[in-house]
C-alpha cells in the first residue's frame, strides 16, 4: 500500500485549487482502471485522503460516487473495497456492451465516418503487442471500443459506457494471462475498422456480434477459474 500511496500523492497536483469529489473520483477511477488498486483492495480514508490532500468528507463523497458506479463496495464495519465482480456481473457487462455497441454501429448513417480514434487505437494495440505489453494491449482494446461507441455522437452513451468499461477492467485485472485474453482481438479490431473504412457498417456489426460473443465466452471461462465460481446450476 505504501507504494500505491506514494504514487497517488503525485496526483495531488491534478486537483488544483478547485478540489471536488468529482475530480477525486476521476483520479481514483483511473487508478482502479489501471490496476493500481486491484479488486479486493481496502481503501483507507486516512491514507488516501492524506496522499491527495483532501478532506474526509470530500473523499467519502468520491467513494460514494464510485460505489454508485459499482467500482467500489462498502462493507459494514469493514470499510470501502475495490469491487470483485461475480461471473454474473461479467455476463451482464457483456450483455450491455452488445446492446449498445452493436446499436451504435447499426445506427451509423452514410459514410464517411470519423475513424481517426479507431485507427489510433488499433495502432496503440499493435505497438503494445510488439513490446509484449499485454496489459497495455488490453487498455488499447478498451480504447478501441470506447472510440467505437463515440461514433454515436452521444454524451450520454459515452458516459454510460465509460462506467461499463471501467467495470470490465476490474475483471481483466483478475486474469492471470492477459496475453491469451487480449491478443486474439487485435486482428479482429482491425477487421472491424476495415469494414467501416469500406463504408460497410453491416459487415462491421456482424463481426462485432461474433467478437463480443467469443470474448464473453473467453473471459467467463478464465474469470470463473480465477475467482473459483462454479457454473450456474452446479451442485
Amino acid at each position: 500500500m505504501a507504494e500505491q500511496l506514494t504514487g497517488l500523492a503525485g496526483d495531488r497536483a491534478l486537483l488544483g485549487r478547485t478540489s471536488t469529489a468529482e475530480r477525486v473520483s476521476d483520479i481514483l477511477r483511473s487508478r482502479i482502471a489501471e490496476g493500481y488498486f486491484p479488486p479486493g483492495t481496502r481503501l483507507s480514508e486516512d491514507s488516501i485522503g492524506g496522499a491527495l490532500g483532501v478532506s474526509r468528507n470530500t473523499l467519502r463523497e468520491a467513494f460514494r460516487l464510485l460505489t454508485h458506479e459499482r467500482l467500489l463496495v462498502h462493507e459494514l464495519n469493514r470499510g470501502v473495497f475495490v469491487r470483485v465482480l461475480t461471473v454474473e456481473d461479467v455476463e451482464d457487462i457483456y450483455r450491455t456492451r452488445s446492446l449498445v455497441e452493436c446499436a451504435v454501429v447499426r445506427g451509423l448513417g452514410a459514410p464517411p465516418y470519423r475513424l481517426g480514434g479507431l485507427v489510433a487505437a488499433v495502432e496503440e494495440g499493435r505497438t503494445a503487442s510488439a513490446e509484449n505489453d499485454w496489459k497495455g494491449l488490453g487498455t488499447a482494446n478498451i480504447h478501441f471500443h470506447r472510440e467505437l461507441v463515440s461514433l454515436a455522437g452521444s454524451e450520454r452513451t459515452d458516459e454510460l459506457m465509460r462506467s461499463v468499461f471501467a467495470e470490465l477492467r476490474l475483471a481483466f485485472h483478475v486474469v492471470d494471462d492477459p496475453r491469451r485474453l487480449h491478443e486474439p482481438y487485435l486482428v479482429r479490431n482491425a477487421q472491424i475498422l476495415q469494414e467501416l473504412q469500406a463504408g460497410n457498417p453491416r459487415g462491421a456489426e456482424r463481426l462485432l456480434e461474433t467478437y463480443l460473443a467469443d470474448s464473453l465466452e473467453r473471459v467467463v471461462e478464465v474469470y470463473r477459474r480465477r475467482v473459483g465460481e462454479e457454473p450456474s446450476g452446479s451442485s
